[in-house]
């Protein structure tokens, strides 16, 4: 019998969960559970990400709630669509025999229509947004006369994100006798302030800071120069060739420019932030879910909520500030009893954070050496081989193919015949990495002090610029794979002979297209990475593309039955398209480079002036 019976929950949730593979509750859903099912006292809940607490929260919710009547008796407020939709997926799982319990997110970012027909038609538990939930509010269309119970999930995260005036809104709105559940990672001065605002006499549970996953995560630590961030990445892609992880970044800026030079370099990688619409968001996490991209770039705030549990990695790119973001970002791999790796790259700088996490969270970062050229040449020539051995052969279908093969290849030995293919599949990576340089930074005695000083790291920007403007200036030289099968590999491909067509697109910039979004759009269409893109030009209302013209006739008639934000794709091949940007009077045209603002101010012409200073030029 699952020891969730001796909650006290009804037998239809016990049957759930116990179909779950629920077998002891968790230390959150062991403390309040009971609690819940006993009280109608307001909680305050400590709970990390990972620790069981939708269920904590929602078994209860579930057990209460009365069939008989329609209205609306459970509000949970979350801080992004990607959670209201995973919480609410739980709960519908959860209450899988207790069929007569109607359940509904509700979330920006697409039509309100199904959203108000659902709430018509009867709701008991709504999961939303706060945006979305106010705006329901707002248009009547919503009523809280008859809540009996309101839970704040990820608290701290809405206030962090902005919805204050949202939550104020909402919960004034919701009758005195409720039930307020207030689950967070940490209790800062705002949540402290709700807590103190609408709850009543409320008790207190928490459980360790650490989430239930972290005693399955090792904790790594690559400590290079910061110029070397990015060449450190690939590596540890390239050593890990199964990776399934996300690159967590700062700044929605900095994970558009390392996806797109991921992409370029010819990884299975897409971008996740802010600035992606819902219909972009959905696109791009499906592919994720299926796996078809390996290696997902995030903000913290794009990732919050992500349903995906069998990462193997979680790569930080940029260490956060808070040491709990940290602990958030390492509880997504590591999850239910799999082994998972959390890597920080970092220079001298981010030191200080590191031991800060490690202080905070009770954690031990591990130093590793970054991997060196014959150590991933010989990682991938092993999955060349493993992929060797593993093909199925059909017999049936190359049989009358082989006498033919026989003959031609009668004169090489055994050993020759596996060297030279071999040597087709492994020859880009070996020439790649023939001439690897140690990435390992040196930690010194005074706190780990990069060598050089000030005009190394003058230096070191300025290499970065230039490193940044080559990888632009090969975004042509794309050979981007969908399949999690083929291992990663930095590709070179040469696009002297090629033969291109200019094909035009009713997408641009006001769509939010950028060019790694384009690349990924094409690859789905093709269903293939084996086309060669030339040269981007993405403008306000549409884009150009060059890509090889034996490709072209299927892409644009692939490219035509799709649907993007609710609107059709236009597609057509272009003659004469500018190609790239118009060039700007006196001046050589640039290429497209994705990292440079929209909107960028010159520097006006000054000439000096005998005396010192500079007078402005007409």
């Amino acid at each position: 019998m699952s020891d969730f019976a001796a909650t006290g929950l009804n037998d239809q949730l016990v049957k759930a969960v116990t179909e779950l593979g629920f077998e002891s509750p968790t230390p959150i859903q062991a403390k309040a559970i009971p609690i819940l099912l006993s009280s109608e006292r307001d909680l305050v809940a400590l709970a990390q990400t990972g620790t069981g607490k939708t269920a904590a929260f929602g078994l209860p919710a579930l057990h209460k709630i009365d069939t008989k009547s329609r209205d609306t008796q459970v509000i949970i407020l979350c801080p992004t669509r990607e959670l209201a939709i995973q919480i609410t997926k739980d709960l519908e799982s959860y209450a899988k025999y207790s069929r007569d319990i109607k359940i509904m997110a509700a979330y920006g970012g697409t039509s309100i229509q199904p959203q108000l027909a659902a709430l018509r038609s009867g709701v008991h538990i709504l999961v939303g947004t706060p945006g979305r939930t106010r705006d329901l509010l707002k248009r009547k269309k919503l009523r809280l006369d008859a809540i009996k119970q309101v839970i704040l999930d990820e608290a701290d995260e809405m206030l962090t994100m902005g919805f204050k005036e949202e939550l104020d809104a909402i919960l004034s709105q919701t009758p005195d006798d409720k039930q307020t559940l207030l689950f967070s990672a940490t209790i800062s001065k705002e949540v402290s302030r709700i807590s103190k605002q609408y709850m009543t006499d409320a008790e207190e549970i928490s459980v360790a800071r650490v989430n239930a996953g972290a005693s399955t995560v090792e904790h790594w630590y690559y400590y290079v120069m910061a110029r070397d961030k990015y060449e450190t990445l690939k590596r540890i892609a390239d050593v890990n060739p199964t990776i399934y992880g996300i690159v967590f970044c700062r700044t929605r800026r900095e994970t558009q420019d390392i996806a797109a030079r991921l992409q370029s370099d010819g990884y299975n990688a897409d971008v996740l932030n802010g600035e992606l619409s819902q219909a972009q968001r959905d696109e791009v996490m499906n592919r994720f879910r299926k796996r078809h991209i390996q290696i997902l770039v995030a903000t913290d705030v794009a990732a919050r909520g992500l349903d995906v549990t069998d990462l193997t990695h979680v790569i930080n790119y940029n260490l956060p500030d808070d040491p709990e973001v940290y602990v958030h970002r390492s509880g997504r791999t590591g999850r239910a009893g799999k082994s998972g790796i959390s890597i920080a790259i970092i220079h001298s700088r981010e030191k200080g954070k590191m031991r800060d996490a490690e202080r905070k969270a009770g954690i031990r970062f591990e130093r590793k050496n970054v991997p060196s050229g014959r150590e991933i040449c010989q990682v991938q020539l092993m999955k060349v081989i493993d992929r060797i051995q593993e093909v199925e052969v059909n017999d049936t279908e190359i049989g009358p193919f082989l006498p033919d093969i026989y003959a031609k290849l009668e004169d090489m030995d055994r050993e020759e015949l596996i060297r030279r293919f071999v040597s087709t599949e492994f020859n880009r990576f070996l020439e790649y990495y023939k001439k690897a340089r140690d990435l390992n930074g040196n930690e010194d005695s005074r706190g780990g002090r990069e060598r050089g000083g000030r005009n190394e790291r003058r230096s070191e920007r300025g290499r970065d610029r230039r490193a940044s403007n080559s990888s632009n200036r090969n975004q042509s030289e794309r050979n981007i794979s969908n399949d999690s099968e083929k291992p990663f590999r930095p590709t070179r491909t040469s696009i002297k002979n090629a033969k291109f067509a200019k094909v035009v697109i009713s997408l641009g910039s006001s769509q939010q297209m950028h060019p790694a979004r384009l690349i990924g759009i094409i690859n789905h269409t093709l269903d293939s990475s084996d086309a060669t893109i030339g040269r981007i030009n993405i403008q306000d209302k549409v884009s150009y593309f060059e890509i090889e013209k034996e490709y072209a006739d299927k892409l644009i008639e692939g490219l035509r039955t799709q649907v993007v934000d609710g609107s059709k794709i236009m597609a057509d091949v272009s003659e004469g398209a500018p190609m790239p940007a118009k060039k700007s009077k006196g001046r050589k045209s640039k290429p497209f480079n994705p990292n440079r603002p929209d909107n960028f101010q010159k520097r006006k012409k000054t000439r000096h002036r005998k005396g010192g200073g500079s007078k402005k030029r007409g």
